[in-house]
């Protein structure tokens, strides 16, 4: 079963500096079938513009992954980190007992386009941490690469949960293919570009719940496409 959730049909707020489309339920946004897929609870598009960002605000028992997918985004925390994070980079902070962080847009003329993900822990009250780790074009070239998991397997960065994080960029033409164990299901958001998904068209800013299939196949349609999939419990 495919489910797909088309980008126009996601919630939607504009405040000026900050353009952000949400996948699920967030902020002011709400929808009791819209709360997330498994433990996948947010997947939000932002665009932020020059010299602006999020205050330092808190988060707690989060998993928060941010896949930057054009600009920068500079990051600080009440645990002392401060980084850029850059297209191909990929962020994760395990916020556990609680952390406060900042994430602004360090350029004066150039906006940055981020995709920031929540995905539930598997345990609470833990000690906050955090990683980032740069991911090159040529490992997601025609190719699923791995860039978070439950285990670190594979030089992806470490969440709190049995969940796996892919990324994948297509060609018109090339196509992947993922296995889909009995008992899971899927999440697929295209971040730009257009794909098929086992025979679903997708454009950007499109997703898709699966459940209660064997493989997942995605093709790369008439323009190069960057998609990520979660393999969730």
């Amino acid at each position: 079963m495919l489910q797909p959730r088309y980008a126009g049909d996601r919630g939607h707020a504009n405040h000026g500096w900050l353009d952000t489309f949400h996948t699920f339920s967030f902020a002011s946004y709400y929808d009791p079938t819209q709360m997330g897929w498994g433990d996948l609870r947010v997947i939000n598009e932002d665009r932020v513009q020059p010299g602006q960002g999020f205050g330092m605000h808190g988060h707690n028992d989060m998993e928060i992954i941010t896949y930057i997918l054009g600009g920068a985004l500079q990051h600080k925390d009440s645990m002392g980190n401060s980084a850029v994070i850059r297209p191909g980079e990929v962020q994760r902070m395990s916020a556990g007992s609680g952390v406060l962080h900042s994430e602004f847009n360090p350029s004066q003329t150039e906006p940055v386009h981020l995709l920031q993900i929540w995905i539930e822990p598997n345990v609470t009250g833990i000690q906050p941490d955090y990683e980032q780790k740069f991911f090159a074009p040529e490992e997601k070239s025609g190719r699923l690469r791995l860039v978070a998991s439950g285990d670190g397997r594979e030089g992806s960065v470490t969440i709190h949960q049995d969940a796996a994080v892919y990324v994948t960029v297509l060609e018109p033409g090339e196509t992947v293919a993922h296995p889909l164990a009995s008992g899971r299901r899927a999440y697929v958001q295209v971040a730009r570009g257009a794909v098929t998904v086992n025979g679903q068209r997708l454009q950007a800013g499109d997703g898709a719940r699966i459940e209660d299939e064997a493989e997942i196949a995605l093709a790369g349609a008439e323009e190069s496409a960057e998609v990520l999939l979660f393999d969730l419990a």
